[in-house]
């Protein structure tokens, strides 16, 4: 049975994907179904009726929705300014009969943006989720007097299915892209809606099904719940002791980067792990750590010899000196479950010869990139990445044949069996030094546990952005967020989902 208060499995899927579903279900009056969802969304939006609504209509099935909503609004008493920008005979069939309706009820069309007035909401039909390329003339035009008027009104815009000039594929911004403060997604979400520009350029999200029932159609990827990893958030049995909940070790704190591995080690023991043994590089670094005495630290080298070890971690202060490269050789050869980040993502990427160690490795393995590391690892530029994050986190598996979380501004997380997600958890305040060594210490802290690799990254990943959250609604940040306070946070997180699961 699935707890009540966990968010639904979400869907994701593809514009050639949406293009099937919507041939499929081509009977059923699909631009009539959107137009009364974008409309009775807009009505929820308006504060003063009696302020007029601008809408913006494009060339496709996009300026149909728009069309259909523009006619609603009117029959229910708005005033409606339709902007339509395009040409009538290149219009689709369904899209030219919903300008009829809507001009045979009384919309007043115009054929370029409307002279200043005060509106109560604009609304965006011009383009849908197809649009590839930067918009240029009329449009890019359009879209920044959008801007400018719904600065100067201080009024809503709600984007119809995908803000216009945004790839809803990639969450890339070829060009201009009109800034919504809502968008309501016809069918299911669209990935580029929830990662890289996506997020700053839709506002609120919020899904019109239209009444089809998609239970057939597999999607393309999810957005990231905890419904995805749900069935291992499990009670601690009473009858348990440490060694009930594994010994994992972090590799890295090089010399000035101590605190990497502290972070890393002090995240791992705060979400569960039994025992979590730290391995040092720098020559000087301390024995205890006084912060978390609870810690067990020494040199790298001895980390590596003969401990029970459950999973490793390596990068978090690692530096790139010999020693780094050879510990990263040593690390690739141990028979556990293995985190990669940071120095050893980027010694990866620089030595050839060890991409075949890691491909090869029969037990599983984990990669946490940025975007910059993603692109020395796959020999490109992080503008390359960023076009399309969930093709780079997808290389990225068939290239290292491990697990994958490309992080950043809805990070990605794809796995060896082919399935990725979107992680919707996490705010700007995450933009600072030491969170990703906090996010390694929670994966390897679950792998402690006995979860596996894939799931464990799943929740590690929408832990450590649900923490950042918890800290920004509790008023700790954004701004002046740092890696440290995320730990505790993530452990009341964490905890607090633990008692809510419905184990049965």
């Amino acid at each position: 049975m699935t707890d009540p208060n966990l968010p639904e499995l979400n869907p994701l899927y593809r514009a050639a994907r949406l293009r099937e579903i919507e041939a499929r279900f081509a009977g059923l009056a699909l631009m009539q179904r959107a137009g009364a969802a974008a409309a009775e969304k807009a009505l929820a939006l308006i504060v003063d009726r009696r302020q007029p609504v601008l809408i913006l209509a494009g060339p496709g099935n996009n300026g149909g929705d728009a069309f259909e909503a523009a006619h609603l609004l009117h029959t229910a008493g708005l005033v409606v300014h339709l902007c339509f920008i395009g040409t009538p005979a290149q219009q689709p069939a369904d899209a030219t009969a919903a300008r009829q309706r809507a001009l045979g009820a009384g919309v007043v069309e115009h054929d370029d943006f409307p002279a200043e007035t005060h509106w109560s909401l604009i609304i965006d039909g011009l383009f849908g989720i197809g649009l590839k390329r930067a918009p240029d003339g009329r449009y890019a035009d359009a879209i920044q007097r959008a801007h400018q008027a719904a600065t100067r009104c201080a009024c809503p815009v709600l984007a119809l299915d995908c803000p216009s000039g945004l790839d809803a594929d990639t969450g890339a911004l070829p060009g201009a892209a009109l800034q919504a403060t809502h968008t309501i997604s016809f069918i299911a979400l669209k990935p580029g809606l929830l990662t890289g520009d996506g997020p700053d350029v839709c506002g609120a999200l919020s899904v019109a099904d239209l009444d089809l029932d998609l239970s057939d159609s597999l999607p393309d990827g999810r957005r990231l719940s905890r419904a995805d990893f749900a069935r291992h958030l499990k009670p601690r049995r009473l009858n348990s002791h440490k060694g009930s909940f594994g010994s994992v070790g972090i590799l890295g704190g090089a010399r000035s980067m101590l605190g990497a591995a502290l972070l890393a080690s002090r995240a791992a023991l705060k979400i569960g792990a039994g025992r979590v043994y730290g391995g040092l590089l720098d020559p000087d670094a301390p024995t205890v750590d006084p912060l978390q005495p609870e810690l067990m630290l020494r040199r790298a080298d001895a980390l590596l010899q003969a401990l029970d070890l459950v999973a490793l971690a390596c990068g978090p202060g690692l530096g790139r000196s010999g020693e780094a490269v050879r510990l990263v050789e040593q690390a690739l050869k141990c028979p556990l479950t293995l985190v990669l980040d940071a120095d050893a993502l980027n010694i990866l990427a620089s030595d050839g010869r060890l991409e075949g160690n890691l491909y090869n490795r029969v037990a599983p393995a984990i990669l946490t990139p940025h975007p910059a590391e993603a692109a020395r690892l796959l020999d490109c530029t992080v503008r390359e990445i960023q076009a399309d994050r969930i093709q780079a986190a997808q290389a990225l598996v068939r290239r290292y044949g491990c697990h994958v979380a490309l992080k950043g501004c809805g990070t990605v997380v794809a796995t060896v069996d082919g399935r990725w997600w979107v992680n919707p958890t996490g705010n700007p305040g995450m933009a600072t030094a030491g969170m990703g060594d906090v996010l390694t210490g929670l994966i390897t802290g679950l792998l402690a546990q006995g979860w596996p690799a894939d799931a464990a990254l799943l929740a590690g990943v929408h832990l450590h952005g649900a923490a950042a959250d918890r800290l920004v609604a509790e008023g700790i940040g954004p701004i002046g967020l740092v890696a440290g306070e995320v730990i505790d946070a993530a452990r009341r997180e964490f905890n607090a989902w633990v008692s809510t699961a419905d184990t049965r």
